[in-house]
């Protein structure tokens, strides 16, 4: 599919069919997720993949609970999801990356500025959330190009519980899910939709802000 195309008709999928995804498909859109921009070439970013409702469903027991999947509308079209990937990366990744000597202060061929800290609240950006979103980025991307539908779903609960379910190691922290199915056309339409937003001049500057 052409990259304009795709981008055009990327949406937030978040009901389901029940018709597994063919392994093929998932591992492509895996590959695509690992040839998302790296800073400092630290591939500190990681995933998990879930198959198949028994795997899917520690997922849904550690994030959720009973009250949300009794009230919510989504849940059913949700819990349909045959795959659900989850997006992890390590902070501790970046930290170690940065502190080599091609990357740190002193480093030979390095620009000049000062180097990065060797402690999470040294960052005034965080490069391990920003590859992870390049990740998930080229996952809903590959997605549609592959004929199915995905969403993204924030971390909310259960981090803790669902990293121990799955045998997470302690320095990877979860960045969201990615159920992963074939879209069955009973999507709950999404109130933000209706929200006015900004047009493209308001958020695009030439030259100065």
């Amino acid at each position: 599919m052409d990259l304009h195309e795709a981008i055009r008709r990327r949406a937030m999928v978040r009901s389901f069919a029940p018709d597994p995804v063919d392994p093929a498909a998932v591992e492509t859109i895996l590959r695509a997720a690992l040839r998302a921009p790296s800073a400092g070439n630290t591939g500190g970013t990681a995933w998990v993949v879930l198959d198949g409702e028994a795997q899917t469903a520690r997922y849904w027991e550690a994030t959720t609970d009973g009250e949300w999947r009794a009230t919510s509308p989504r849940w059913e079209g949700l819990r349909r999801a045959p795959v659900i990937l989850l997006a992890y990366a390590s902070a501790q990744a970046y930290l170690s990356r940065y502190a080599e000597p091609d990357k740190s202060e002193k480093g030979p061929g390095r620009a000049p500025g000062p180097a990065l800290g060797d402690r999470v609240d040294e960052w005034p950006v965080p490069y391990w959330i920003g590859d992870a979103a390049f990740g998930v980025m080229s996952v809903l991307l590959a997605a549609v190009d592959a004929g199915l539908g995905a969403c993204v779903l924030g971390n909310f609960r259960g981090e803790t519980a669902l990293a121990r379910s799955l045998g997470v190691p302690a320095a990877w922290q979860l960045f969201c899910a990615v159920p992963l199915g074939h879209p069955d056309g009973n999507d709950h339409r999404s109130p933000s939709l209706d929200r006015p937003g900004p047009q493209p001049a308001e958020r695009i500057h030439r030259g100065r802000w």
